[in-house]
């Protein structure tokens, strides 16, 4: 009988002490408090445990216990989500190696966190800064997975694909970046003027590589929306821009040979005087085609 009742005990769900949880989650707010790195992963992790034993607890049959037990789920899912903070804010302003440490832990505490979604910038920085930038892309791909909107990620992507020559896949992340970054909010606690730089950095990588992307494979009425919108935003790279005119010249060129315009054959030839203008590799090419454009311009009505 007695081994009996010992097997039973020793498969029992585990029974959480209520103290043990506020314990736990006082000791994790003063170590945030305290800026004290190890304390608050450690703590983080704990407190997250102990709230998700009680968030996934069976609810009581005794209705007299209902009420106190959905006060009690509200409080643990409350504290769940404050580790997740913890290790965020504990990680804002914090060292390279320390932000690695403990985005890499809330990540892998939440692949889905609010508060990840706030920090992936953050942490493809202090990878860079660590010499660990050749997981961000992978890390990046996970990323879109769980936080399909996250800004942050899908500049990675399309920059980074799009620097392997995996135009296709580049642009797929560009078109996402754009739609996202035209309609994210800004995010709480960030200046109106930082958001704003940060949008108009986005838009113009997305606008840019979806628009050279689509010149390459002939999408020329594509391409010349999508560089028309990315032509003032990177305006602080002459290298950029440079390719944004020399393809808004092949596009208007091919849109107006097909519908016979001559003023988009105009408008072809100046985008490529414009792009001649601009020393680099792309300027002899461009003035060669700015040659052509007139001479065909000069033959249309």
């Amino acid at each position: 009988m007695l081994a009996l009742v010992s097997v039973a005990l020793l498969f029992a769900p585990a029974v959480v002490n209520p103290g043990d949880l506020d314990t736990t989650y006082q000791k994790l707010k003063d170590a945030v408090t305290a800026k004290q790195v190890a304390q608050v992963k450690d703590l983080a992790a704990q407190t997250s445990a102990l709230a998700r034993q009680i968030i996934n607890s069976p609810a009581p049959t005794d209705n007299d216990e209902k009420q106190q037990w959905n006060d009690r789920l509200t409080f643990a899912r409350e504290v769940d989500v404050y580790s997740e903070y913890a290790l965020y804010a504990t990680a804002v302003g914090a060292s390279p190696e320390t932000v690695v440490d403990l985005i890499g832990a809330l990540e892998q505490q939440n692949p889905k966190s609010k508060y990840l979604d706030q920090g992936y910038g953050l942490y493809y920085h202090a990878l860079q800064q660590t010499g660990a930038a050749a997981k961000i892309l992978g890390i990046a791909e996970k990323a879109v997975e769980n936080l399909p909107d996250n800004d942050d990620s899908l500049a990675v992507l399309a920059e980074s694909l799009f620097a392997r020559k995996q135009s296709e896949r580049a642009l797929g992340y560009a078109n996402r970046l754009i739609a996202v970054a035209n309609k994210r909010a800004r995010p709480e606690g960030m200046p109106a003027n930082e958001w704003e730089r940060k949008r108009a950095t986005e838009l113009a990588s997305g606008y840019w590589i979806a628009g050279v992307a689509e010149a390459e494979k002939a999408s020329y009425y594509d391409a010349d929306r999508n560089l028309r919108a990315a032509l003032p935003l990177v305006t602080g790279s002459d290298a950029r821009k440079a390719v944004a005119l020399f393809y808004l010249g092949l596009a208007n060129y091919q849109l107006g040979k097909m519908t016979m315009k001559k003023s988009l054959v105009l408008e072809a030839m100046k985008f490529s005087q414009q792009a001649a203008a601009i020393q680099g590799p792309l300027a002899q090419q461009a003035w060669h085609n700015a040659q052509v454009m007139r001479d065909e311009a000069a033959k249309m009505r």
